[in-house]
């Protein structure tokens, strides 16, 4: 039997640590190779680290909250490499460092080994157990860890019952915990849900230091939610904002997205939205001033070669994550389109990796999605500057030609640009603003793909 030991892999450039949040399977439960174990959480994204063998969860070296540094051993896994109906054999050699009760304490350990082999092994071949449930399993779209089916089984809960239950693991997987939680309810009474909703408030409200009335509802922060309010309120202490506003005239962009996006889906069999456009401006002004692409150290003030735009996503959660477009400069209108489409679909899937969001230099946040005409975004540290996308509005406006001034609707939004006003002047960041408003407003409305 031979022991592999489980270390935290590295999770991308800047994550050296991670918190244990769940422990998908316990001691002495058989793992595949490749299953999730354990799911993890870094102040950028949730993940999870699979088993670098099959065999059997020997030992757990961290509880769930504990934060772990990369690359320390986290759990130990048993592998059977020879017979598995053999017990191992018991080292008798005895030193001087050796005494009776280091032998008695070995020997407690492989009979604790025989018994789980024995049990997990031999036991269901002797008792000519029925596999059937198991198999059901199987033909489930979902996927769910050997304890989660063993607590079905042992549970009497079918395959169309188990693929109702809400998990709340990575990507939805149904944890432990979950099921644990749905043979709860399931067992309980509708009176003792409400009691339990009823202490539930009550000891909800003698942590609060604030006075609440019977008709408050009380909502414990969640890790992300706990981590996103530390980052705005350390972007809001370390940084003077500043924000700098300006109205584009956009007609033109809108007018040749609604002639090629209907070709463009049919070519490239992605959706041309505003959001890659507005980043390729973005990206171009960024170029025009490096200043702005910068962060600050003590003293320093670090001007970035690359260009790696996040895009701030709102997640089904109500949370937000910000995955990043890296070289986007580098990048061709429908090379951005498609990152733009990935990204955005595997954050609501939490199915980004930790290098996706991490490195961004410039941030962008899309409030036009949700109706709002402008914002005053908070810096994404250590950046220096973020940039607020208003919603695109058709409004009457003066149209300057060469016979004179005309009214006519154009379709025009506000573009709000916060900035560390430490290493940017309002001179500096005004005149950034504005330059994407003009890759914006002279958009050529021939150009081709």
């Amino acid at each position: 039997m031979a022991e592999f030991k489980v270390e935290l892999p590295k999770m991308g450039e800047s994550v050296a640590e991670a918190t244990i949040t769940t422990w998908l399977n316990a001691v002495g439960d058989s793992i595949e190779e490749d299953e999730p174990i354990v799911e993890i959480a870094t102040d950028k994204v949730d993940s999870e680290v699979p088993a670098p063998c099959s065999g059997i969860l020997k030992e757990i070296l961290f509880n769930e909250g504990d934060v772990v540094a990369v690359g320390s051993v986290f759990a130990v896994i048993s592998s059977v490499i020879e017979n598995e109906n053999t017990a191992p054999e018991l080292d008798i050699s005895i030193n001087n460092e050796k005494d009776q009760k280091t032998i008695e304490n070995q020997q407690e350990t492989i009979e604790n080994e025989q018994e789980t082999i024995e049990n997990e092994i031999l036991q269901p071949l002797e008792n000519n157990i029925n596999i059937t449930s198991e198999n059901n399993y199987k033909n489930s779209k979902k996927f769910y860890s050997p304890l989660v089916k063993s607590i079905a089984e042992k549970e009497g809960i079918s395959i169309e019952e188990l693929d109702i239950i809400v998990g709340n693991g990575a990507n939805g997987r149904v944890t432990k915990a979950d099921i644990l939680a749905y043979l709860k309810n399931r067992k309980g009474t509708a009176n003792n849900l409400n009691q339990q909703k009823v202490d539930l408030k009550l000891n909800n409200s003698k942590k609060s230091s604030l006075s609440v009335s019977g008709n408050d509802e009380i909502i414990e922060m969640g890790r992300m939610r706990k981590m996103i309010a530390d980052h705005m309120v350390n972007s809001v202490h370390t940084a003077p904002h500043v924000t700098s506003f300006v109205e584009a005239d956009v007609t033109n962009l809108v007018k040749w997205r609604n002639k090629i996006k209907k070709s463009f889906e049919e070519k490239e069999g992605e959706k041309l939205t505003f959001t890659p456009i507005f980043i390729e401006a973005i990206a171009k002004a960024l170029r025009d001033f490096p200043l702005v692409n910068s962060s600050i150290d003590g003293d320093n003030i670090i001007v970035k070669n690359d260009i790696n735009i996040g895009m701030a996503t709102a997640l089904p959660s109500g949370n937000l994550i910000v995955p990043v477009i890296k070289n986007a400069d580098q990048l061709n209108l429908v090379g951005v389109a498609k990152k733009v489409n990935d990204l955005a679909n595997r954050a609501k899937l939490g199915q980004l990796k930790p290098d996706e969001i991490a490195g961004g230099t410039y941030t962008v946040s899309n409030v036009g999605t949700f109706g709002n005409v402008m914002g005053t975004p908070i810096i994404n540290q250590p950046q220096s500057a973020i940039l607020a996308l208003g919603a695109i509005k058709k409004k009457p406006a003066v149209i300057e030609t060469e016979c004179g001034d005309l009214i006519g609707i154009r379709h025009l939004m506000f573009l709000s640009h916060s900035y560390d006003h430490r290493n940017i002047d309002g001179a500096l960041g005004g005149q950034f603003v504005r330059k994407v408003a003009d890759y914006l407003e002279n958009f050529d409305v021939n150009r081709t793909l």
